[in-house]
């Protein structure tokens, strides 16, 4: 998930050695830089809501495991192999909160959110094309619905999972003094394991594209704001926790 970070200091030291640059040299880093980083979070984000989406909606026995196991080996394994190029995010929430906690500069933030909605889309596209109509109608396309009509516990449930979710991609891929090379395994267990423990809460979505995709293409909408609210106040509070008590003395603001 530090691929991000990584990436641009390697590119900032490189572009200093090299005195002159060679022909095309510039024209790639810019693309190695911002372009390909967004469409890793296009591609990537597609086959994690298709992934999420289809899990749901082929889930016949009506059974918890299915989609939190895969959703979890689906963003566990591309984090893996698309994490070097754009940090491996796939949620909104997540950039936000990498953003905030200083692992990616703030011109990726705005195309890393559209890149993930569309990447949503396209996810939950394939999915509607894919199954057929009345299997697809009757689980909403894989959309987000407020089970229990309580949308302040709704709220409550995706902002702390949403908290977990972050921390441990800010802990474990932007913070120095904590960083891991299991963390794409470590984020796929956060996300199986939220699934299974606020799945009949709020669905368990920690992740606006993962909500914005199937609403469009099942235009279901009923109280959509939730599952960016949530996701959106857990990340804050990560950021706000990491910058002043957990991070290391480059990340911390306060009591350095």
């Amino acid at each position: 998930m530090s691929g991000t970070e990584t990436k641009t200091e390697v590119f900032t030291i490189t572009e200093a050695a090299e005195s002159p640059p060679e022909r095309g040299t510039k024209t790639r880093s810019i693309f190695e830089k911002y372009v390909q980083p967004c469409l890793a979070e296009l591609f990537g984000t597609s086959l994690f809501v298709f992934v999420g989406c289809a899990a749901v909606v082929g889930n016949v026995e009506l059974s918890i495991i299915q989609p939190a196991v895969a959703h979890g080996l689906a963003l566990g394994v591309l984090i893996m192999v698309l994490g070097q190029i754009s940090g491996g995010h796939f949620n909104p929430a997540v950039s936000l909160s990498v953003y905030l906690c200083g692992g990616m500069g703030l011109p990726l933030l705005l195309p890393y959110v559209l890149a993930q909605m569309s990447g949503g889309m396209i996810g939950a596209g394939l999915t509607k094309a894919m199954f057929p109509p009345d299997v697809y109608a009757a689980s909403l396309g894989g959309a987000f619905n407020v089970i229990n009509k309580d949308l302040g516990t709704t709220t409550l449930a995706e902002a702390v999972m949403s908290l977990f979710l972050t921390t441990v991609v800010c802990m474990g891929a932007v913070n120095s003094q904590t960083r891991s090379p299991w963390v794409p395994f470590c984020i796929g267990l956060t996300v199986t394991a939220n699934i299974f423990a606020g799945g009949t809460l709020s669905g368990a979505c920690m992740n606006p594209a993962r909500a914005f995709g199937p609403a469009v293409a099942a235009n279901h909408w009923s109280h959509h704001w939730v599952f960016w609210v949530g996701p959106t106040c857990g990340a804050l509070v990560t950021a706000v926790f990491i910058r002043l008590l957990l991070g290391d003395k480059k990340t911390r603001i306060v009591l350095k």
